[in-house]
């Protein structure tokens, strides 16, 4: 069977940083409040003229630069994202011309936080296929275009960012060993924005809330359904490996919050110190959690070759998903 790999990585965050004494003087909160809760001290923030795609863009040079690949070379772009430059057209066509990538084909993929590993799963089947030879897959977030700065509960909790992975077909046994994703469509309002779409078209004149343009979260409710999907996610990849979680190197969760992180690991029985984090930093950054952590994990040296690095992530619709890699 033809394996797909992942041949190289970028990624980018915004200049600008937002801490949580920032928050103190924008909603009733406090520092200890938030790192007890979440395990995030700052976010990075997009500047108003910063686009999703602009920071696709510049993840996907050292993407290029990581896998000594050319743009002429890419055949399939596929952007995992919730937050697009516009509605039409698609992001992947914005990056496509911004990058010169004119000999591919393009999509967006929109699964909330799950996004990327969403984006794998298809890359792969095109890998193994022979359809695609190079595929460049995204996710990024300018979630700060989404979130009501009022809203205590959420806010605290978003940053911006992207990450790529160019993918391609594996000459050895590395690569993507098991890949698993999923959806729950029945508990949409969990998670989402009520108001854009044609449900409820958002056209400024006043006959809808503003707010309900912003992201909404029952907290609570996705805490609960996101320990346990993820962690069936996981153990369902690891066992299709033929596997066992003892021998996962690496969980490289989607960050989103320190104590579903934490869960996750228990499920699967990993000491901490087998999980990469970098939620302090960057807060929950959607779809580009993952790809940001994997980057920044390969280039620390905290994922070696033939290492065993397990990716999960939850997000809304409800969706989510795993991926089993050998480094």
């Amino acid at each position: 069977m033809i394996r797909a790999k992942i041949i190289g990585l970028g990624s980018y965050v915004p200049e600008r940083v937002l801490t949580n004494d920032d928050f103190e003087k924008i909603v009733e909160t406090s520092n200890e409040w938030i790192v007890s809760r979440t395990g995030i001290m700052e976010r990075h923030i997009a500047r108003p003229d910063e686009d999703t795609s602009d920071m696709c863009v510049a993840a996907a040079r050292e993407a290029f630069a990581s896998a000594g690949v050319a743009p002429e070379e890419i055949d399939l772009v596929i952007a995992g994202t919730v937050t697009p430059d516009f509605r039409v057209p698609s992001m992947s066509c914005i990056i496509q011309k911004k990058l010169g990538l004119l000999n591919a084909a393009t999509m967006d993929i929109v699964a909330a936080c799950a996004g990327f590993i969403h984006g794998l799963s298809v890359a792969q089947a095109y890998i193994a296929s022979g359809t695609f030879k190079r595929i460049l897959v995204f996710g990024a977030e300018k979630l700060s275009s989404i979130t009501d700065y009022t809203d205590r509960s959420t806010c605290i909790l978003f940053g911006d960012a992207a990450g790529a992975a160019i993918i391609g077909k594996s000459d050895d046994d590395s690569g993507i060993l098991a890949i698993h994703i999923k959806s729950d469509g029945r508990y949409d309002e969990l998670l989402n924005i009520p108001a854009g779409g044609t449900h409820l078209p958002y056209v400024g004149n006043g006959s809808v809330d503003p707010k309900l343009s912003k992201l909404h979260m029952k907290g609570n409710e996705v805490f609960k359904y996101a320990v346990r999907h993820m962690g069936d996610a996981a153990l369902r990849v690891i066992t299709e490996a033929g596997l066992t979680p003892d021998q996962v190197d690496l969980l490289v969760p989607h960050q989103a919050n320190i104590r579903i992180i934490k869960a996750t690991a228990a499920r699967l029985g990993l000491p901490m110190d087998k999980v990469y984090l970098n939620i302090e930093k960057y807060g929950n950054t959607s779809a580009a959690s993952i790809p940001l952590a994997l980057d920044h994990a390969v280039r620390e040296g905290r994922i070696k070759k033939g290492d065993i690095v397990l990716g999960v992530a939850f997000g809304g619709g409800l969706t989510w998903g795993a991926v089993l890699f050998r480094w």
